[in-house]
């Protein structure tokens, strides 16, 4: 009865991470693959409305945490035990949601590219819709862990509280690339190619689109 009784609660864990996998460790709902692709399609465009429209050496002022690179990405997953992929996703959104209302602000009405930019912040709000329908509620009521939540403070912070020293400045085109490459290292599943695998999140990503 001993050995019955052990092997009941060993398939009983077994069973208890296999309904919690969905949820904690889930790759990327092929829902959301459809609407990434266009907003990457449209992110391929980004050197002509983001560097070429723009006087040279352009920046604007962003929070420094508004400034999520690859290497960042690499880094907050080695300090972070077990980080669920999800989190990061979900701090991506944050980021760039801010990122392009930036860039909308900064632009006239008639500016060349402010088309271009309400379009892909459009296109970014539809791919964050999916993202949100596509997982359970409760997925987005987990505390985050500390040093994530302590980035997710600062980028909610009220413009006028934050410290003149949190501020950096950017070019359009680079929070462009920012927003690119991370979301191709966080979504890979949807940008696997046919051909050999490619590490969207590896260090020879971390140049291109210069």
């Amino acid at each position: 009865m001993v050995q019955l009784s052990t092997s009941v609660y060993l398939l009983g864990g077994l069973l208890g991470l296999f309904l919690l996998s969905p949820v904690l460790m889930a790759p990327t709902p092929a829902s959301m693959c459809t609407p990434l692709r266009t907003l990457n399609d449209s992110l391929s465009h980004r050197r002509r409305y983001m560097k070429h429209n723009f006087p040279i050496n352009y920046t604007i002022r962003v929070h420094h945490k508004e400034i999520l690179k690859l290497s960042d990405i690499t880094r907050m997953r080695s300090q972070v035990k077990g980080l669920d992929e999800l989190v990061l996703q979900r701090l991506w959104f944050q980021v760039n949601q801010g990122v392009l209302k930036k860039l909308i602000r900064v632009m006239p009405e008639r500016h060349p590219s402010r088309p271009y930019t309400t379009e892909l912040e459009r296109r970014f709000k539809d791919v964050e819709g999916v993202f949100v329908q596509s997982h359970p509620t409760e997925v987005f009521q987990v505390d985050l862990p500390e040093t994530i939540q302590d980035t997710w403070d600062h980028l909610t912070e009220e413009p006028e509280r934050v410290p003149e020293s949190n501020w950096r400045f950017a070019s359009p085109k680079s929070l462009l690339d920012n927003l690119c490459h991370t979301m191709q290292c966080l979504f890979t599943e949807c940008f696997a190619s046919t051909e050999a695998q490619q590490d969207y999140c590896g260090v020879s990503q971390w140049r291109k689109g210069r």
